[in-house]
């Protein structure tokens, strides 16, 4: 596909403004939806035809009556010099793909889609992904929906009273974005043997313009100065001057320019006189293109389930101090029950796993010969799972058993008092064990209930088993911590009482039972 058209002598006056507009532009604005983009050459008879038939625009016919000669290809020259490069002056090259890029598109002498498709082949071979499906991103600089308004506003300056064009609406246009979609979309697909679709493998590409994207933004900062200072002109103009300046610098004010989005809105919101004033109709010729950045990654695949941990020397999580490695004082509590629910975030997975593959990391985990942690119903999950376990956190209910001694001998008032206790609420500071690594606040919670098993030959040791709000620190609860949980399962006795062994058996949560 040819990437500029050059027209030659006689051809009709009205399409002279496009001579620097490739011919998958002109397709977009005349609104021609089908062609053959394996064409390396167009005549000026097939572009008149289809344009004809779909806007009835008129021949291009010669003095002589005669149909104007086949137009010519200005091809793209990989070793021509920046300045002699025929970009197009509205998609700034992206349509004719001969966009810059770390593997170098350019090196290719064809303006072809598969030029891109072929770049795009080599990523996904280079970094081994397994695809079933995928979905394009495509991220274009705002420039290019300036340059269409621009040549759009134009065209409406030369057609508005064209029976073809009337009630015709930029917005009905094929944006370049959805062309360059559909191009490479058909292409992949075909080279891939694979569909487009949902797919939660990403193909990616990026197009920037920095010229075109400063002189944008330049535009935009005139704007602003005309809604700021309509009355002073001149002023406002010598400061735009100052701000875009062929050798000035542009200021710290305007480098902390607007965000993509913001300045799509910027311009939809501008009114088509206020857009004409500031750019120029058509758009000027440019002799660079868009630089391109392709990156393909898989959207993060979630591995749910639930965890038991039989050791007492095994962490639930790590932790570092100066560099070293240290478990927390969870340590020795160990999971039992129907497990706690965990939630593994695999990024960029090159390979989707399968139930197969998930049941075997179960069982590699659950047949180790050390048995400190097997796992249960594990399972692929959606992304929704990290909403479910953070509503869990907040909501769940935990179940202990603990092993408790008192410095005194525990009595049948004791037993009663402890197993009578209902929604109990304590308000808890920061333990001292954890203030170097969690602010120090209040925190009010609840204890559910307690229940009191005594243990044969002693009697200032016993199992309590309790249910409490989660987030209840329960080592506080049973000695108070100096005071600094109230009531305690101490003050509630009135003496002295620490946990010698922690166990949670429970963790009520609706999550990957």
């Amino acid at each position: 596909m040819l990437s500029v058209i050059c027209y030659p002598m006689g051809f009709d006056h009205h399409l002279l403004p496009f001579s620097s507009v490739c011919v998958r532009c002109i397709f977009r604005l005349f609104g021609v939806s089908e062609y053959d983009d394996s064409c390396p050459l167009l005549k000026a008879s097939t572009l008149l035809s289809l344009l004809e038939e779909q806007r009835n625009i008129p021949n291009a016919i010669s003095e002589n009556g005669s149909i104007a000669n086949d137009l010519t290809q200005c091809p793209y020259d990989p070793h021509a010099s920046g300045n002699e490069q025929p970009y197009c002056s509205v998609c700034l090259g992206i349509l004719q793909f001969t966009n810059g890029h770390d593997q170098d598109l350019r090196t290719c002498e064809s303006n072809s889609v598969s030029v891109l498709t072929s770049a795009i082949t080599e990523i996904l071979k280079k970094e081994a992904h397994q695809i079933d499906g995928f979905s394009i991103e495509i991220s274009l600089p705002p420039v290019v929906s300036a340059n269409d308004r621009a040549i759009w506003l134009y065209m409406k300056g030369r057609y508005a009273s064209e029976e073809w064009f009337i009630g015709k609406l930029l917005s009905q246009q094929i944006s370049v974005k959805d062309a360059l979609r559909s191009l490479v979309t058909t292409s992949l697909e075909s080279c891939l043997g694979v569909k487009s679709s949902s797919s939660s493998f990403r193909i990616r590409l990026t197009y920037i313009h920095e010229e075109a994207s400063s002189k944008l933004q330049c535009s935009m900062q005139k704007f602003h100065g005309f809604k700021r200072r309509k009355t002073e002109t001149n002023c406002k103009e010598r400061m735009v001057d100052d701000l875009c300046g062929k050798n000035e610098t542009i200021s710290g004010e305007f480098h902390r320019c607007d965000s993509d989005a913001v300045v799509h809105c910027t311009l939809n919101a501008m009114q088509d006189d206020a857009f004409s004033e500031l750019f120029m109709l058509p758009p000027e010729k440019t002799n660079n293109g868009c630089k391109l950045t392709i990156s393909c990654y898989r959207l993060p695949v979630y591995i749910g389930g639930r965890y038991l941990k039989f050791s007492r020397r095994v962490s639930q999580s790590r932790w570092m101090i100066e560099d070293e490695r240290m478990g927390e004082a969870s340590v020795e509590v160990r999971m039992l029950g129907s497990g706690r629910p965990f939630l593994v975030e695999v990024s960029n997975a090159r390979v989707m796993p399968s139930m197969v593959n998930i049941q075997e990391i179960a069982d590699k985990i659950n047949n180790s010969n050390d048995k400190y942690v097997t796992v249960r119903n594990l399972k692929l999950v959606g992304s929704e799972a990290w909403n479910l376990l953070r509503e869990g956190e907040a909501e769940k209910q935990k179940q202990y058993a603990a092993v408790v001694w008192i410095s005194r001998p525990l009595t049948e008032v004791d037993f009663n008092k402890i197993s009578s206790i209902k929604n109990l609420d304590i308000l808890q500071k920061t333990p001292v064990r954890v203030l170097h690594r969690r602010s120090p606040m209040d925190r009010k919670k609840i204890i559910h209930w307690m229940m009191v098993d005594k243990i044969v030959g002693t009697s200032q040791h016993f199992l309590l088993h309790l249910c409490t709000q989660a987030g209840t620190y329960i080592k506080e609860f049973v000695h108070g911590d100096l005071g600094r949980t109230h009531p305690s399962l101490g003050s509630i006795l009135g003496c002295r009482a620490e946990i010698l062994q922690l166990d949670v058996t429970d963790v009520k949560m609706d999550c990957f039972d």
